[in-house]
């Protein structure tokens, strides 16, 4: 019951301090808008065509591209976020409070990680809601399950990412190589802005050792064609796999990195 009050307080800070700023409020319900308007209009050069590279979805681009877009930047919460969290405290000269308090580790990271998916919450939100009844997509199809399978455990794989860069940030204070990596390969590799098969082999090659492609994949067929988890067991088998090598590997980068921290007293430096 305590770890949920602490947990409950983190999330309500944050919420204050955001509600503070409503400028920034309006300016991301904006900044969606205008992402889907330009994929829209990108869709309407190629003439609403699917191509060969789109027939396994049944879907054409702006809808394929909307739908990994959002989906992409609600689980990308889980690596930047708690990065971004960090540094924040770090910023306002929290952090060493933070993390020398009697509250445990992983209760002050599960806060900070549920605040951060409420918070891209509203942007999955907004997507879809504009998506569905401003844009008039099709999401009928959908294999709720397959779904929230799929969202779960590229949550956890991201989350454990996350961590990691967090590790850097705890150590290098500014800039964390992981968060650039994933979101370059991710977006250029991972299906996020096209499918992977338009890219040529070797490239292909580089995008199975990336989570976000099977998690794009696995979710357009879920979505847009109702696909079963049977269907998609190759991509969900991947996605654990990913969770479950990544998970124990962030939680060791992150307890080595706050001991060093801790040692070196650099949790007041930012």
């Amino acid at each position: 019951m305590l770890a949920l009050i602490k947990i409950f307080a983190y999330i309500k800070k944050e919420f204050l301090v955001q509600k503070s700023y409503k400028f920034a409020f309006f300016f991301n319900i904006f900044s969606v808008f205008t992402s889907l308007l330009t994929f829209f209009f990108i869709n309407r050069l190629f003439g609403n065509r699917i191509t060969s590279h789109l027939e396994p979805f049944g879907r054409d681009y702006f809808s394929y591209t909307i739908l990994a877009q959002a989906f992409f930047t609600y689980v990308g919460t889980g690596l930047g976020g708690i990065a971004g969290r960090l540094r924040g405290e770090a910023m306002t000269g929290t952090l060493e409070s933070l993390l020398v308090t009697p509250t445990k580790i992983r209760i002050l990271l599960l806060g900070m990680g549920l605040w951060n998916f409420i918070f891209a919450s509203l942007d999955l939100f907004l997507y879809f809601f504009l998506g569905v009844f401003f844009f008039k997509i099709d999401i009928s199809q959908i294999n709720i399950l397959s779904a929230l399978v799929i969202f779960f455990f590229t949550i956890v794989a991201f989350s454990s990412l996350g961590l990691i860069s967090g590790s850097f940030i705890l150590v290098l204070k500014r800039g964390s190589p992981i968060n650039w990596l994933v979101d370059t390969l991710s977006g250029l590799l991972g299906g996020v802005y096209f499918p992977i098969s338009v890219l040529p082999k070797y490239l292909q090659a580089v995008s199975s050792w990336i989570p976000v492609t099977y998690a794009i994949k696995g979710l357009e067929l879920a979505v847009y064609q109702g696909a079963p988890l049977g269907q998609l067991s190759g991509d969900v088998t991947k996605l654990i796999l990913f969770a479950v090598i990544l998970l124990p590997l962030g939680i060791f980068s992150f307890n080595y990195a706050l001991r060093r921290a801790k040692t070196e007293g650099s949790l007041v430096r930012y």
